[in-house]
């Protein structure tokens, strides 16, 4: 939360807008400073006991009550894109809610000693994953054994794990970040660790050990169901409970029976969507090698419907019009657009390569509010227009807003 000091904006966290604070100040920038909550002097309606460690992370707004975290992810939604894209939002942001606790199927977890977790906020401080509640029971009752097992196998090279489950948590695999890579005898301890109970696979470098691989089911407005397989080092929507409803938002932007391409497609969540839902030919664009893997096998159960492509995005935005089949004369109409890249947004040559296509919609996906919205005042600018924002609150009790814009040509 923002507070001012002579002249000195001041970062104050563990408070509410609109509370009187003590706070202390840990650190100080060139015109800004950090400081934490020590005393709630004023404390708002909306503040709640967090319990647990406040700082671990994932929690940064666990004291606040959900409905006012999803009250203040609108207005950071709307403030990023006055602020830095100087645009004034068609309207009011609504923030799809979540459930907070459980909702986690994809997660990196830190290993000090015996224990795991994540990492305290502005350090590399390990706290116990458990307390945050982001991981259901069962996933934290998991992975205690698995570093329980690893100790005992004498296996203490492990520094990070990360974790993959699907929707239903039916199928859980884990990957070891290890120091060296194993083996002999520590590669038989892999083979034994991955026996753990509630593990369904295990990966390191050099080993794999039952199915690396998780499927996961989209149900959409009672539709058949979308079976969408990945690796468990590929990225997908970390939100269970919000997958399908993100799913459905997103292609319910297309228009049924067009063309599309999806850039920074992923294992294919929207693209596979699209085509199931509304017939639409997609053509499936990912850089990723373990992404574009887990895609091309998703798209071969299409019947053509979606085309996979392993190329990065601006290679492929590069040469687009060939490579969809469209003729320069525009005597075809241009297909849409879906957008989802990484945190640090679009690059200036895909943003490039995106306005000369000309697409007549472009829905961007978007996991940093900031970036979406320097990105929106480029593609703004280019001669499209904000039609609609939209927020999915994928990660509760943390400042993280997905948000879904959506841009018509003028």
């Amino acid at each position: 939360m923002i507070a001012r000091a002579d002249r000195l904006v001041v970062f104050v966290s563990g408070a509410i807008p609109g509370e009187r604070v003590r706070a202390k100040i840990e650190r100080v920038g060139k015109d800004v400073a950090y400081a934490a909550a020590v005393d709630i002097e004023e404390p708002s309606g909306d503040r709640r006991t967090a319990g647990g460690d406040p700082l671990c992370g994932g929690c940064l707004y666990a004291h606040i009550a959900y409905p006012r975290q999803l009250e203040l992810k609108a207005l950071v939604i709307a403030d990023a894109f006055t602020r830095i894209g100087r645009i004034e939002l068609p309207a009011a942001v609504h923030v799809a809610p979540s459930p907070e606790e459980g909702y986690r199927m994809r997660a990196r977890l830190h290993v000090r000693g015996r224990l795991i977790g994540f990492f305290r906020e502005g350090t590399h401080e390990v706290c116990d994953a458990r307390q945050t509640r982001q991981l259901l029971p069962a996933t934290s009752d998991a992975l205690d054994r698995l570093l329980a097992a690893a100790h005992s196998l004498a296996l203490d090279g492990i520094r990070e794990v990360e974790l993959a489950e699907n929707l239903d948590a039916s199928q859980r695999v884990v990957y070891l970040d290890v120091a060296t890579v194993p083996d002999g005898s520590a590669a038989r301890s892999l083979e034994r660790l991955a026996a753990t109970d509630g593990l369904t696979g295990l990966a390191a470098p050099g080993a794999v050990h039952g199915d690396v691989y998780v499927t996961d089911t989209i149900t959409i407005e009672g539709r058949p169901p979308i079976a969408l397989r990945r690796h468990v080092l590929a990225f997908f929507q970390g939100n269970r409970y919000l997958v399908n409803q993100l799913a459905a938002h997103v292609v319910s932007q297309v228009t049924p029976g067009g063309e599309v391409i999806d850039v920074y497609a992923g294992v294919g969540v929207f693209a596979m969507t699209a085509a199931a839902i509304h017939g639409t030919r997609v053509t499936a664009v990912e850089g990723d090698r373990i992404a574009a893997a887990d895609l091309a096998a998703n798209a071969a159960a299409t019947n053509g419907a979606v085309v996979a492509v392993h190329q990065s995005v601006e290679e492929f935005l590069s040469g687009a019009v060939r490579s969809v089949g469209l003729k320069p004369d525009r005597d075809q109409p241009a297909p849409m657009l879906i957008v989802d890249p990484p945190r640090t947004g679009i690059s200036r040559e895909a943003i490039d390569g995106i306005c000369r296509l000309e697409a007549p919609r472009i829905v961007y996906v978007s996991c940093d509010v900031a970036t979406l919205a320097r990105d929106a005042r480029r593609i703004l600018n280019s001669g499209y227009a904000l039609a609609q924002v939209d927020g999915f609150d994928l990660f509760p009790n943390t400042p993280h807003v997905e948000t879904v814009a959506v841009f018509n040509r003028t």
